[in-house]
């Protein structure tokens, strides 16, 4: 089995989250005691949600470049990056690191490809959102329609990401704010869901949403564990 790099606390919520369902999955594939084969590199969140505050972009990117090098000479054999809004600045990740990128984006497309949806409402931070890195691979690589709230339930979306997902705060009020934006985002003719942001799941339940859920944090963790036991015999 090869061994995972991670590169998680963007929130320690989700990395969790990826900890567990990765584990889970090698278990449910291989039985026993096993469990998989990965390192963590987990950032202080505040200093990276400061540089997405104030645009400092390339230096969040760097970051994650030298991050990813560490995870290299610590023995992974692959980088899993367990955010969706910074695979905005992913794209040095492989050449820094000289390792192969499990990019969050392309598990999930293929997951709502092969069930057959063409129509995503995309839910996420702002950033994941509005800025092309995220809805232009979906549309441009894969096909997808995708569609986001207005610009009023954008802030809702984001704010309560921020505000209180990745402090671990679940609240009833922002759940059914949430379900509101969902069925707008049906009504508007999505046919599926897309939680582009790996803290969502931690509130809106699939079976609540109302519309098919994909879970990005789920299925990343998923494909990455199957990728690290794929060349098994």
């Amino acid at each position: 089995m090869k061994t995972l790099g991670l590169l998680g606390g963007m929130s320690w919520e989700s990395t969790t989250t990826y900890y567990q369902e990765i584990n889970r999955r090698v278990r449910h594939v291989k039985g026993g005691l096993h469990s998989a084969r990965c390192i963590i590199f987990s950032f202080d969140f505040e200093d990276i949600a400061n540089l997405q505050r104030d645009g400092k972009w390339a230096e969040a990117g760097l970051l994650l470049n030298d991050a990813a090098t560490k995870l290299r000479l610590a023995g992974a054999d692959a980088i899993v990056l367990c955010t969706n809004t910074m695979h905005f600045v992913s794209h040095g990740i492989e050449e820094s690191s000289q390792l192969p990128l499990l990019h969050i984006v392309d598990s999930t497309a293929e997951q709502i490809l092969a069930s057959g949806y063409q129509s995503v409402g995309l839910l996420g931070t702002r950033f994941t959102m509005e800025k092309e890195f995220y809805k232009g691979r979906l549309t441009q690589k894969y096909g997808l329609r995708v569609l986001i709230p207005n610009e009023a339930d954008r802030d809702t979306v984001h704010s309560i990401i921020y505000d209180e997902l990745c402090n671990g705060i679940v609240k009833e009020q922002s759940r059914q704010a949430y379900q509101k934006i969902i069925g707008e985002l049906a009504e508007a003719g999505a046919d599926c869901l897309l939680f582009g942001c790996t803290e969502i799941g931690l509130l809106v339940r699939g079976s609540e949403a109302g519309l098919p859920v994909f879970d990005t944090a789920k299925i990343h963790a998923t494909a990455a564990a199957d990728w690290a036991m794929a060349d098994e015999a």
